[in-house]
């Protein structure tokens, strides 16, 4: 048997790991356009791919986790996405970056569907093991702009790929080496932990798929976005790559803290008392986003990235709660295939809406779209508590 302290410890690591590779390019393309001799447009579009990869993988990765071995999937994500990374980091010709980069989001597609499910099946509190589970996941998003502000600056953008990508692998060692596979079957694991009535199911399917789809959407777009808007909002504050990074990164840590309260609320309240204030929060940041800059625009970026993320931690919620063990990777993988497809379209989008008016127009866009979370909390319907076994 596996100690879940150990197993829960990994899965967290490959969280943070998962979110970092994906956003390495969206920090290393600024200095990675000029390098290349291609243009910030031009360039972005390389990496949709990948993110659809993101998202399309996670059908076959999820039943395969169910109907394989999540922990043997689990080396595989480690072990891939980290000889991904440093692949990107070799390449000398566009196309070989689309290739690379593609490469990364197929085997972080692994993650999601496989990871979570995990971390359902050894908690012993959901909604804090979800929330700790996002911190991490959001950590990796503002390391990956730090470390890749950092190293690009004083190392060149090619060891921003190589060296967490070695990093990467020797994780995936140490997990194969200290983790077994083992079989899941048993009462205590085989219930879902809520439930709605059979009538209002309808509520809780079309709920999920309204906000997985806008804010999957949005969140993409905002992580991919954001370095670029700091570079052009920030310059009366500052022209360093570095210091640009960790401007992000300390916005993205208010998002890390979100999603351990939003978490640690879900243990005492139901989905819809947190999800319907929760959901008010995107729209309006986004909006007057768009015409701040500097310091104002800093503290309205720490709104958006709040709700951002406290949402997608409501998201996984919502599955854990309301499947059972033997189809948990298979209904984690339907929510990340719509969640993140969407969210791999956001990367041309960001591109087209940015040649059509700048940010504003962008942001705009965006705002506009996260009404549909609005929506989506309130159809959500009221919760039946499951009894647990002992």
């Amino acid at each position: 048997m596996n100690r879940p302290g150990r197993v829960i410890g990994f899965v967290n690591a490959g969280h943070f790991i998962d979110h970092y590779a994906m956003l390495i390019f969206a920090a290393a393309v600024i200095v990675m356009g000029p390098a290349l001799g291609m243009a910030y447009s031009e360039l972005l579009p390389y990496a949709t791919p990948g993110f659809v990869a993101f998202g399309a993988g996670s059908l076959l990765t999820g039943w395969l986790g169910d109907r394989w071995s999540r922990r043997h999937m689990m080396v595989i994500f480690f072990v891939g996405i980290g000889a991904s990374m440093i692949a990107v980091g070799l390449v000398q010709k566009p196309w070989q970056l689309g290739a690379a980069l593609l490469a990364i989001g197929i085997f972080a597609s692994i993650y999601h569907p496989v990871g979570t499910a995990m971390i359902v099946s050894y908690a012993d509190r959901l909604g804090r093991e979800m929330g700790l589970n996002g911190v991490f996941g959001n950590l990796g998003v503002a390391s990956s702009a730090l470390a890749t502000g950092v190293i690009g600056q004083y190392l060149g953008w090619r060891f921003a790929f190589i060296i967490p990508g070695a990093v990467t692998i020797l994780v995936g060692i140490a997990f194969a080496l200290t983790v077994v596979h083992e079989s899941r079957a048993g009462a205590k694991q085989a219930a879902a932990q809520a439930r709605v009535a059979k009538q209002d199911m309808w509520r809780v399917v079309l709920s999920l798929l309204i906000v997985v789809i806008a804010i999957s959407t949005t969140f993409n777009a905002v992580t991919v976005a954001l370095p670029k808007l700091f570079a052009e909002r920030l310059a009366d504050l500052t022209n360093s790559p570095a210091l640009l990074g960790t401007i992000a990164a300390g916005v993205y840590v208010f998002g890390a803290m979100t999603q351990y309260t939003i978490g640690r609320l879900l243990d005492h309240y139901s989905l819809k008392t947190v999800a319907v204030p929760l959901s008010f929060m995107l729209a309006p940041f986004l909006y007057l986003a768009a015409s701040l800059s500097n310091l104002p625009l800093i503290v309205v970026s720490i709104g958006i990235v709040m709700g951002a993320f406290g949402q997608v931690t409501v998201n996984d919620a919502m599955v854990g709660k309301y499947t059972s063990e033997e189809w948990r990777s298979r209904a984690y993988a339907v929510r990340y295939f719509v969640g993140f497809t969407a969210a791999g379209a956001s990367v041309g989008l960001v591109a087209w809406l940015y040649e059509q008016g700048g940010f504003v127009t962008m942001l705009h866009a965006f705002a506009g779209l996260c009404l549909f979370a609005i929506a989506a909390a309130l159809i959500l319907p009221r919760e039946i508590k499951v009894p647990q076994p002992a």
